[in-house]
């Protein structure tokens, strides 16, 4: 897993990767981050150690939200409403935001996310209950509400 951070909060995270090569090459990042020791970050990993053991978590850490648009913000800020364990649709996130005809936009802004599980896209279905799309796939997506529907029987993505 990666996470990186400004002096304003946590920007970039990742989902669980193979390696911690693949997770820093995932977090794409560039000059103006500094690497910091895993310490830094050790309440929000056991947050997300927490998350992926089946745990209800709140992340209630700082985000640095500043490379992003306006509307890429708002989605977000909608998104992390949403209480663990239930789903929205594209249109109610865009509702939200103040702009209903917005869906599809939804669903890109949500596509190009740096913070999953934080801003738990996810749990952003189609109008119909679809599992739209998801950036790392949907077999994570599905294995991710499941995790959260508090099922005893989950089993990781294969």
């Amino acid at each position: 897993m990666g996470i990186a951070g400004s002096t304003e909060g946590i920007c970039r995270t990742t989902l669980p990767e193979a390696s911690n090569e693949r997770a820093l090459q995932s977090l794409d990042l560039n000059s103006i981050f500094q690497k910091c020791p895993a310490a830094y970050f050790s309440d929000l990993v056991l947050s997300f150690k927490n998350y992926y053991t089946g745990l209800p978590v709140e992340f209630k850490v700082s985000l640095d939200l500043s490379g992003l648009t306006s509307f890429q913000n708002s989605v977000y800020q909608a998104v992390m409403t949403i209480p663990y364990g239930e789903t929205r649709s594209y249109g109610w996130v865009a509702e939200k935001v103040g702009n209903p005809k917005a869906a599809r936009a939804v669903g890109q802004a949500l596509g190009r996310n740096p913070l999953p599980i934080i801003v738990p896209c996810h749990r952003v279905l189609t109008a119909g209950r679809g599992f739209g799309g998801f950036s790392a796939g949907l077999t994570l997506k599905k294995y991710l509400l499941k995790l959260e529907s508090n099922n005893d029987t989950f089993y990781p993505p294969t």
